[in-house]
């Protein structure tokens, strides 16, 4: 690291990964971050990214921002292309010319889940949902665009604020006696405050420019959602009764990979400070911090 202070920008700062930098940042004195959240900085229009990049120098980009409302992006396959792949795309032109590193957020959903083992960075992507489509075209985007872009694929993220799988498990198992959670999808968990952790840690490590290109981090441990759902149950003390059920008696809009597990070895090669711990160890201390 240099003793120069780092202007980050992070935006979609309203989001659940914006929020969890927020709450990291006073552990970086040596940067300045620049929260933007749509009123701010609106990703999905070119001129108010390009008129935000002109009244800063800025450092790095992280781009949080995305539409991740899955089933609904089946129905609004415009809005969704626009936040995660045009949007991405003025991001990295923006960001190449004025020398500002940008770390982009994707998502597990570019696979398929027809793997038996965990996906590595050089898997072949084939996205079955419109979802993963526009995440899978934003990341070509930002390395079209963008020589020293960062993207970084997780999954089944959840945090301390609200809009997620656990606070949606939390909200059903003080309102019923009983639930039905999908047994036959497998992934990962993972913690946004740790996810936001490893950025940081990208960022301190001063190899950023030296590492490159698309990177896989998540929590440790393939499980599938009931068994997530009874790890909150345990560590919540509810008396909610959980039971498996499968997905073909869960009927979605859009179509889910049975199996996106991510391997994560890429990233901890590269950046040696970054750890990755047990899924279930990120959700106790996403509880506790609740």
């Amino acid at each position: 690291m240099t003793d120069k202070l780092l202007t980050i920008l992070v935006t979609g700062a309203d989001g659940q990964l914006g929020k969890q930098l927020k709450l990291l940042a006073p552990k970086y004195p040596y940067c300045q971050f620049l929260f933007a959240s749509k009123k701010e900085l609106d990703v999905a229009d070119s001129h108010s990214i390009k008129n935000f990049f002109s009244g800063h120098s800025i450092d790095y980009c992280i781009n949080c921002a995305a539409y991740t409302a899955v089933d609904n992006a089946e129905k609004d396959k415009a809005k969704a292309f626009l936040m995660n792949a045009d949007a991405v795309a003025t991001l990295a032109v923006v960001c190449e010319k004025r020398k500002a590193q940008l770390i982009h957020i994707s998502t597990d959903y570019v696979f398929d889940g027809t793997s038996k083992k965990a996906y590595s960075e050089n898997d072949v992507t084939c996205p079955i949902n419109v979802y993963g489509q526009s995440k899978l075209k934003g990341e070509e985007m930002a390395i079209q665009n963008s020589a020293s872009a960062i993207i970084i694929r997780t999954s089944w993220l959840y945090s301390t604020f609200e809009n997620n799988f656990l606070h949606t498990m939390l909200r059903l198992m003080k309102e019923k006696d009983r639930i039905n959670v999908v047994d036959d999808q497998w992934g990962c968990p993972t913690y946004a405050g740790d996810l936001a952790l490893a950025i940081m840690r990208i960022v301190k490590s001063g190899k950023s420019k030296e590492h490159t290109g698309i990177f896989n981090y998540t929590n440790s441990g393939a499980t599938t959602w009931y068994q997530f759902a009874l790890a909150i149950k345990e560590l919540s003390n509810s008396n909610c009764i959980v039971n498996p059920i499968n997905s073909a008696n869960y009927p979605t809009i859009a179509k889910r990979p049975a199996f996106s597990v991510l391997d994560c070895s890429k990233i901890l090669d590269a950046y040696q400070s970054i750890s990755v711990r047990n899924w279930k160890d990120g959700l106790r201390s996403c509880l506790a911090s609740l």
